[in-house]
């Protein structure tokens, strides 16, 4: 255990951060999985850039890799595409 106050304080920044982390992690999964979900094109496309704002949100904080946010983003805007043709 960290002996040092500085150290005591940092542990306790990391898991509040951890905890916010995780957080934006699994609402923007769940967000993900509702877009998906969704069977209106209309409703889709509403939501689109909502999700898209929220992973781009995650891959600026570093919680998910940049490139993993383009193929998420690209994926779901294939699906887009692929509903409106």
């Amino acid at each position: 255990m960290a002996n040092h106050k500085a150290t005591k304080k940092d542990t306790r920044q990391a898991a509040k951060r951890r905890e916010r982390n995780k957080y934006y992690g699994k609402t923007t999964r769940n967000a993900i999985r509702a877009l998906k979900a969704s069977k209106e094109e209309t409703e889709y496309t509403g939501k689109l850039p909502d999700v898209i704002s929220m992973i781009d949100k995650l891959a600026k904080r570093g919680i998910i890799h940049k490139n993993k946010a383009a193929n998420l983003k690209s994926k779901l805007s294939k699906k887009t595409a692929t509903a409106t043709a």
